[in-house]
């Protein structure tokens, strides 16, 4: 009957090959149109019985691939993070999967139906085995215990515990009797499958060495195992003991695989080698040389004439293929090739028919047929940035070497380098004349290139850390800048000038983005939350919360309308740009997800991360012809003391029976008097009472019956002037609501209030002449700390910015020309740590005069309420790092603090023990944890991907970082 089921389902595959399915849409998550690549290979390969078959274990899912056609057949898809320990079923119906998400499942092979779910390991999962009978499944991982199951129900049968370390492999004995398991404790164990008893210990005998695989012959007799000391244990069964110790690996062996005659021996080694041993005598028969990185799997065909071999892109090499060797002459006969490298970047071709992804390889893709069409070789280090020109005729890449290269799109030929930084180039970004490159990094420069030319036009220096993105303002004038120091920066293009910065809050600025109509900037932090910042009046008009860790991008749709945001959470969101509504969220990415960019069309969304690159389908956000703006649209700012009044008004609306909307103002220039129904509702509308806070006034009205539609006047507000001076009202949070609740979000239109004529009077602390002396302020002095020379910062005159200045614009809060005090505002711009630093060197000062104890009393107000509202684990820095790096995080509570180290593989590397901590936020390097890139035997760490927990109490949180040599 097997050989039946066994040929039905070749040809139910080969069918379904043969019409020519495309692979890009296959399995897809929900809100996904096409996936870019097969993502990058994790760990195992598996033949099925028949040898029909082979799985391979990716990112993305375990992709079946038909060894006749060599072409890929099925994709099995359902776990959250990445597939490590894969195996077939004896009768090749079910492939059991497990992984980094702690889980087991089981699929079908013909439907790629997830058929179980075995939940019960409490962490990495490194290795699946059926018994010979396919009944029960035992599957072990970083918890240290295997765990068996019943593969036709799903349930656990029992737990094997007694290993010290992690489970890295476990394998059933011929008879299914007998498993055998290798460890991080060094050890081998055998257990009685049927009772669960640990039948023996068999220890290898090496300082420090794990047991990273264990293979039976089909006898049963004998057992081999790799490890982590280079060499290759043949054990006898019966008694225990190491018959032959196979020798000449020059890295770690993870895996090793005997032939069906039993005859033959294979480990695949970190030292990007496969030995073929003739178990028998221990004589080394053959090198198979080939793959760039570790193999970390082998296995033999069922026929014993092919060897297939899985090297994932790691620490330990870039190599991400599977390659078929014939065991007789050792050649590599088949190399499977779509398998994709991790993404930190990706563009939209302004045509919208090119998506260009840079990461380990900068690849070109058609995205109306989903196909490749380039790969760019020439940078020399992973590619972080990657750019098109207006006209789509040039590509900008950036490097994590500091070279740029430009690229003619059309033939992909390599055109030009602009060389001058000096580290990882993070973010690119054309002019939208196309004549001017912006480029930043972590080199903490900006710098401006002439595209044609290649030269160097301007070098940007003010931010005091890693720079991670710009982007160019739509007229081209304005660069907008994000980092490392929390701050978002504007530039004049022309003149180079630092014109304005913004801070919203502790943690550091992942990516910046320009609205369409350049009057907002949109900034995504490493902490989850995204800002938006009203350009001409510097404030921040909406927080939006819902990504859980970092937002690495964030992008406007080219109507301005939707905004994009994507981040360490493995989410891509779309946010109402109006509302700041979180519309839709797509999940798909496996790990991370690094960019994020809308289509010319703004009709796709292109999303690039773990090692895949997803085209969205984008739903418009919620909207109507309806618009909602300030009248009249500018006003000559009246003289001090005078009022005037200003009309909310809507046009085209349809159906309206209420309405919400907040004006944001200038309390440096304007007060606001009172507020009044204007005559667009319905007589009997309810006047809601108005919220007033220092700088915004919220009004809103409803209609119990009847509706309104066209134009009309929704409120009337009258200000009194304070300052005469520029500014601007800004209308946000405005909804419309019809008569059954349902809201829409109108367009807005904010007003302006002119210049007058003359100029209103200084007051000294008053560092950015905005008439109130407040936060800004003071960040501004302690960006210019320790500057001499003539400075508006030097505040008391003395030739030189210090803690003395810093003092007075604290002690002149408040102060706004010819107007009363206001309260604190924005006062994330600043942290515990700057606010304790000002205070030690104030009191070491031992300033008496009231002004500066005014200012001292005042500092000390404001550390009282910097303090961490929740628990987080943040970014390390510098990432990536060598040879050290510190790792920040919060705490909400006091606690005792470990951080723990770990490899791509789930080993622990190092274990850092903090203590018991106060509450506070460790983020400098005076307080952050510190890791000197060294194991527990204080060895260097190797290049490549490594994971840090944090555990506080209830809290735990794992991120990943990356080290390079």
């Amino acid at each position: 009957m097997k050989p039946i089921v066994t040929l039905l389902i070749f040809l139910i595959l080969c069918l379904a090959n043969a019409f020519g399915q495309d692979y890009t849409q296959w399995s897809l998550p929900e809100g996904a149109k096409a996936r870019l690549g097969k993502g990058m290979i994790s760990s195992n390969v598996a033949y099925s019985r028949d040898g029909t078959r082979l799985a391979v274990a990716s990112f993305v899912g375990i992709w079946i691939y038909d060894t006749t056609t060599l072409r890929d057949v099925t994709l099995l898809t359902g776990h959250t993070y990445s597939i490590d320990a894969i195996a077939f079923s004896p009768d090749g119906r079910t492939v059991a999967g497990g992984g980094l998400d702690e889980t087991v499942y089981l699929w079908d092979v013909v439907t790629g139906a997830l058929t179980h779910t075995l939940e019960g390991h409490t962490h990495w999962i490194r290795s699946v085995a059926f018994s010979p009978d396919g009944k029960t499944l035992g599957s072990g991982g970083v918890d240290n215990i295997i765990r068996l199951w019943d593969v036709a129900t799903g349930t656990h049968i029992r737990t094997l515990e007694g290993h010290a370390g992690d489970i890295q492999s476990v394998a059933f004995s011929p008879d299914g009797k007998t498993l055998a398991s290798g460890a991080a404790d060094g050890t081998v164990r055998l257990w009685d499958v049927a009772t669960g008893t640990n039948t023996s210990v068999h220890r290898i005998k090496a300082e420090w060495a794990w047991v990273n695989s264990v293979a039976f012959t089909p006898d049963g007799r004998i057992l081999a195992s790799g490890s982590s000391d280079g060499r290759v244990h043949v054990w006898d069964v019966a008694t225990g003991t190491v018959t032959r110790t196979l020798e000449g690996h020059k890295g770690r062996v993870a895996s090793v695989a005997l032939s069906p005659d039993g005859k033959t021996l294979a480990s695949g080694s970190s030292d990007y080698t496969i030995w073929l041993w003739d178990i028998a005598t221990g004589t080394h028969l053959r090198t198979l040389g080939g793959h760039v990185g570790s193999v970390e799997s082998v296995e033999f065909s069922p026929d014993g004439d092919t060897l297939a071999s899985g090297s994932p892109s790691s620490i330990h090499g870039p190599d991400n293929t599977v390659r078929l060797w014939d065991v007789t002459t050792g050649v590599n006969s088949h190399t499977f090739t779509g398998h994709t490298f991790e993404i930190s970047s990706v563009a939209f071709s302004p045509d919208g028919r090119t998506v260009a992804s840079g990461g380990r390889n900068l690849n070109l893709w058609d995205v109306g047929t989903r196909t490749h069409l380039h790969t760019l070789s020439g940078h020399t280090d992973s590619v972080a940035s990657v750019a098109f020109s207006p006209d789509g005729n040039t590509l900008a890449s950036g490097d994590w070497g500091g070279a740029i290269h430009l690229w003619n799109v059309g033939t992909g030929a390599f055109t030009r380098t602009l060389e001058g930084h000096t580290d990882k180039v993070a973010s690119v970004a054309f002019s939208p004349d196309g004549k001017t490159l912006a480029s930043a990094g972590w080199s903490t420069t900006i710098r401006l290139w002439d595209v044609v030319m290649g030269t160097n036009i301007h070098t940007l220096t003010k931010h005091r850390s890693w720079i991670n993105s710009v982007a160019f303002s739509p007229d081209g004038k304005t660069l907008a800048s994000g980092g490392h120091d929390s701050t978002v920066r504007l530039w004049d293009v022309v003149t180079g000038e630092n014109t304005r910065i913004f801070r919203g809050g502790r943690l550091w600025i992942e990516s910046v983005a320009f609205s369409p109509d350049g009057k907002t900037i949109v900034s995504g932090e490493s902490g989850g939350t995204i800002y938006l910042w009203d350009v001409v009046m510097g404030v921040n008009t909406h927080t939006l919360t819902g990504h859980l860790f970092g937002v690495n991008s964030v992008a406007f749709s080219p109507d301005g309308r939707t905004l994009a945001s994507t981040g360490e959470d493995d989410t891509v969101r779309l946010w109402d740009a109006v509302t700041g509504a979180n519309t839709h969220t797509f999940k798909g990415h496996r790990f991370w997800s690094e960019s994020v960019v809308f289509s010319p069309d703004g009709k796709t969304l292109a999303s690039g991360g773990d090692s895949t690159v997803f085209l969205w389908e984008v739903v418009p956000a919620a909207g109507a012809n309806a618009a909602v703006s300030v009248s009249p649209t500018s006003v000559p700012s009246p003289t001090i003391g005078e009022r005037f009044v200003l009309s909310i008004n809507i046009a085209a609306g349809e159906n309206v029976a209420g309405y919400q909307a907040t004006v944001g103002f200038d309390p440096a220039a304007l007060r606001y008097v009172e507020s009044t129904n204007g005559d667009y509702l319905p007589v009997d509308a309810v006047i809601v009472p108005t919220v007033v806070d220092a700088n915004r006034v919220t009004l809103a009205a409803t209609s119990p019956a009847g509706a309104s539609n066209g134009d009309g006047t929704l409120a009337r507000l009258t200000f009194e002037v304070v300052t005469a001076k520029a500014s601007t009202l800004t209308l946000f949070q405005v909804t419309l609501v019809d008569p059954g609740g349902a809201r829409s979000f109108p367009l807005v239109e904010n007003g302006q209030v002119l210049e007058p004529p003359f100029k209103p009077p200084q007051i000294r602390e008053d560092i950015n002449r905005d008439g109130v002396v407040n936060i800004q302020d003071l960040v501004i002095v302690a960006d210019q700390f320790g500057k001499s020379g003539k400075n508006r910062a030097d505040v008391n005159g003395d030739g030189v910015v210090n803690i003395q200045d810093l003092v007075l614009v604290a002690g002149g809060f408040g102060n706004i020309a010819a107007a009363p005090a206001t309260p604190l505002e924005t006062l994330a711009m600043l942290t515990v740590d700057d606010v304790e630093g000002w205070l030690n060197q104030a009191r070491e000062a031992k300033l008496t005069e009231p002004a500066y104890l005014r200012g001292i009393i005042v500092l000390e107000q404001i550390l009282s309420v910097l303090v961490p509202k929740a628990t987080a684990l943040l970014p390390n820095y510098p990432n990536p790092f060598n040879p050290e790096t510190w790792i920040p995080y919060h705490l909400a509570n006091a606690a005792d603090v470990t951080l723990t180290v770990y490899d791509t593989q789930g080993v622990l590397v190092r274990r850092l023990d903090l203590g018991y901590q106060s509450a506070g936020y460790y983020a400098d390097q005076s307080k952050a944890a510190y890791w000197d890139g060294r194991n527990a035997s204080g060895e260097s760490v190797a290049s490549g991907v490594y994971f840090y927990q944090l555990r506080a109490r209830d809290y735990t949180a794992v991120r990943r970082m990356v080290v390079v040599k």
